[in-house]
């Protein structure tokens, strides 16, 4: 007879915390694709009204599931992962069902963050035993997040006189890297303007950005600003009228401990004002950080970008990146 683990509901102590990471990682070892995105380990630590967290046990008190919902959008997302060795034992379902019961009570507020949303609910890597899952459970296919990758010339980086150069900025532009703190309102204002549309990257907040800051991949050389410019006459740059929002930005990520014949380096977040598009500058800016993870020494240079993005997906394609896996949102109908 199949029983179901019991489940805790309710923010992680630091000791949770951990075990549901060595639950992400033994489930990434088992399938080959990590079951937890960014985002996700980045609020393991967060207790707010708008983010549930709900665990799994084993009758020996070890992690073996877990599910986090965030109702902070115009509707729930939920990701979720089992243990391999507890798998077809009823834990994913049981989570499931808590995870869509956390979504859709009523709202007695109406507040954002509050109940009473659709959920969806993330498949990494869409592998067959989720899709399988997925059709079980009476959920389908609702939106398609693609990883794409093309090679780079890692070679380049180690001759300072073939080594890649950034693409000049166009006239009326300025190219420059990011300063923390200096930058961070004005890049929050072009980012949500770029991605008014993204169920998740438009609405990044400064504690978001703060967070992401601290990671041991960031790196503010990697991330760069393309600015009006204002002139020589403008003045000091640190002066608040002389510094006006991006026009376009180019965020790169290259996670710390990787081979050094074996790096990948990731075109983390590409933007471009919708002021300024028609200007080529999303071309501009993917060549930007192409130029910059070959420096790095970087093999690879990946992206994830949304299936149905189809000017950016023609701008990636014209860039040599091709598709490697694919992330699907399942809801109920």
């Amino acid at each position: 007879m199949r029983i179901a683990a019991p489940i805790e509901i309710g923010p992680l102590d630091t000791n949770t915390q951990q075990a549901v990471r060595d639950l992400a990682a033994a489930a990434e070892a088992h399938d080959g694709v990590a079951p937890l995105s960014e985002q996700p380990l980045l609020h393991l630590g967060t207790d707010a009204e708008w983010l549930t967290h709900v665990v799994a046990h084993s009758k020996f008190g070890s992690t073996i599931g877990y599910v986090q919902i965030d109702r902070s959008g115009e509707t729930a997302s939920a990701e979720l992962v089992i243990h391999p060795d507890h798998r077809r034992n009823g834990h994913g379902r049981v989570l499931l069902r808590t995870a869509e019961r956390d979504a859709t009570l009523p709202s007695r507020s109406g507040e954002p963050g509050q109940h009473g949303k659709h959920l969806r609910v993330w498949a990494h890597g869409d592998l067959e035993s989720a899709r399988g899952f997925a059709r079980a459970a009476g959920l389908s296919p609702v939106r398609e997040l693609l990883f794409l990758t093309r090679p780079l010339d890692a070679a380049a980086s180690s001759d300072a006189a073939d080594s890649p150069r950034l693409p000049e900025a166009p006239a009326g532009y300025r190219l420059r890297t990011f300063r923390p703190g200096a930058d961070d309102d004005a890049w929050l204002r072009v980012n949500a303007r770029a991605f008014a549309t993204h169920p998740e990257q438009g609405r990044m907040t400064l504690d978001d950005l703060r967070a992401r800051q601290g990671e041991p991949w960031f790196d503010p050389e990697g991330f760069f600003l393309l600015v009006p410019d204002a002139g020589p006459d403008a003045g000091p740059e640190t002066a608040p009228e002389n510094n006006p929002d991006p026009a376009a930005f180019q965020w790169t990520k290259t996670e710390p401990g990787q081979p050094d014949d074996a790096r990948d380096g990731e075109i983390y977040a590409l933007g471009v004002d919708p002021d300024h598009q028609g200007k080529g500058l999303g071309r501009l800016m993917t060549d930007v950080g192409l130029a910059h993870l070959t420096r790095t020494g970087a093999a690879r240079a990946v992206l994830y970008v949304e299936g149905d993005n189809a000017p950016a997906l023609a701008t990636y394609e014209r860039a040599g990146f091709t598709r490697a896996a694919v992330h699907v949102q399942y809801a109920r109908p």
